[in-house]
């Protein structure tokens, strides 16, 4: 019975890396994402580090992408920037490619 339960706790701690490794890319994409949109609207390298920095604070708001999208959209818009949600979408899985990458050249 120990194989099983040893195969059954290396589940676990696979499992629990994977996860650990997904949220680690996500707020490294939500961070890239957030320098990007930085860029866009003009602000300084301090204010960028700070914006980059609420960008992924604001993914801890609600499960899935959609509190991130509504920020930079709002943001954006506000800034003079003309931009939608697509724009944003795409940015998004623009960054999520960066980021993995950045991981998986990591390791």
């Amino acid at each position: 019975m120990t194989t099983f339960d040893d195969r059954e706790k290396a589940f676990e701690n696979m499992f629990a890396h994977d996860q650990e490794l997904q949220f680690r890319i996500q707020a490294r994409r939500n961070r890239l994402l957030g320098e990007w949109a930085a860029v866009k609207m003009g602000l300084t390298p301090e204010e960028t580090d700070a914006y980059a920095k609420a960008v992924v604070q604001a993914d801890f708001e609600e499960a899935g992408d959609e509190d991130v999208i509504r920020k930079l959209v709002g943001d954006m818009t506000q800034a003079g920037i003309d931009i939608d949600e697509a724009g944003v979408r795409a940015a998004l899985d623009e960054q999520q490619v960066i980021a993995r990458r950045m991981f998986i050249e990591a390791q």
